[in-house]
């Protein structure tokens, strides 16, 4: 009880820091996907500007002069140059655009934990972190036994431990012990 009480002090402090540092992350081989989080803005036109995009299922957004736009599996520059060069020439004669990630996917966290669901994804997020968010391991956690999926919800692993890092959609289960 003490322990998870020290992890989860440990995590509000470390969540406190995380999050100013969560704006200078390197996303630049990130790669986008469904529930991500974006923003675009193309300076001078305001009609063009997005200040918060959801990445749905389908992993496009309908963009306005270019139509549908496929963002997912695509890392920021790349949807900042498929835009530029869509609206360059016959809507804009030099485009300044700008796509920044807001947010990253959910991941989850279910099982023997304290308040089981979704929790925003942190850079450099252990399994042990997240199960602080998610309010720390019940009385019948079983700690050698954790399930990662992916999200898609195919298994990574079935032996996790509390350090491995996880992506965001990660879902984790923690199992629960006989005694």
């Amino acid at each position: 009880m003490i322990n998870n009480l020290k992890v989860c002090l440990c995590f509000l402090l470390l969540t406190l820091t995380t999050h100013v540092y969560a704006a200078q992350i390197d996303t630049t081989h990130y790669q986008l996907s469904p529930g991500d989080k974006i923003q675009i803005k193309v300076y001078g036109e305001d009609n063009l500007t997005f200040n918060e995009l959801l990445i749905p299922e389908s992993g496009q957004i309908n963009y306005p002069y270019l139509g549908s736009v496929t963002v997912a599996g695509k890392t920021l520059t790349q949807v900042k140059d498929e835009i530029t060069h869509g609206l360059k020439g016959d809507y804009l004669l030099d485009p300044k655009v700008m796509v920044n990630l807001l947010n990253f996917k959910q991941i989850y966290v279910g099982g023997e934990v304290r308040r089981p669901g979704g929790y925003e994804y942190q850079p450099n997020l252990s399994v042990e972190k997240a199960v602080a968010l998610a309010g720390g391991f019940t009385d019948r956690a079983d700690t050698d036994d954790i399930t990662i999926k992916d999200a898609n919800n195919k298994l990574k692993t079935d032996d996790a431990n509390i350090n491995m890092e996880i992506e965001p959609g990660d879902i984790i289960v923690v199992g629960q012990s006989f005694f």
